[in-house]
């Protein structure tokens, strides 16, 4: 006799937070797009997966940065705005890729929230702290795609030889080159243009 086991679907991040995000916050989450590669990563909630399960961010936090509670989530927040990855790959390049740091405290803030280390309005105000330089340093998508990949390239480069070996760099390239497809409608790029941050905010 076969035996069926249901298992319970986890429910949608969008029924949850039904609220569509503004142009600056679209524009703010979709800093994290390149590092969201998962079929299951949501790009246009400040929720991270299409379905609820902040368990998991948790335990992404612990295995991936070391991150327990709230105070420890702020500090690394606090070091990649601060200086990150790049001030290495400013002594190995003599530029430095912010958009890679970028990327990656927008990723860690989500899930944050998702984890409920942070509140909602906090997790935005963190959101809205690395807007200015980010802005500063580039002037499209397309700048900041080539300044993530740079950034990546030298991560990697110092995983060499250690078990916890990154997904080949093609696998980053192809994401970002369809992220920057203007045919791609699904693309948060694409929905939220670079120069909308500069606008007045609106709704979508």
């Amino acid at each position: 006799m076969a035996i069926w086991i249901w298992k319970r679907r986890r429910q949608k991040a969008a029924r949850k937070y039904p609220v569509p995000l503004t142009m600056h916050q679209l524009w703010m989450v979709s800093l994290s797009a390149p590092v969201n590669r998962d079929r299951d990563a949501s790009r246009t909630t400040l929720y991270p997966f299409t379905r609820i399960d902040d368990d998991r961010a948790g335990r992404w936090l612990a295995d991936q940065w070391e991150i327990a509670s709230r105070d420890e989530l702020v500090g690394r927040l606090d070091g990649l705005a601060r200086t990150g990855y790049r001030a290495g790959a400013r002594r190995r390049l003599g530029v430095e890729p912010l958009a890679w740091d970028a990327g990656l405290y927008v990723d860690i803030t989500r899930r944050g929230f998702a984890c409920g280390m942070l509140g909602e309005a906090d997790a935005w105000t963190a959101l809205k702290n690395i807007v200015p330089a980010v802005v500063r340093s580039y002037a499209s998508w397309n700048e900041y795609a080539e300044h993530y990949l740079l950034g990546r390239m030298v991560w990697r480069e110092n995983l060499r030889g250690t078990p916890d070996a990154p997904a080949p760099q093609a696998v980053s390239d192809a994401h970002l080159k369809s992220l920057l497809d203007p045919a791609n409608r699904a693309s948060p790029w694409n929905m939220a243009p670079w120069h909308a941050i500069s606008h007045p905010d609106h709704t979508r």
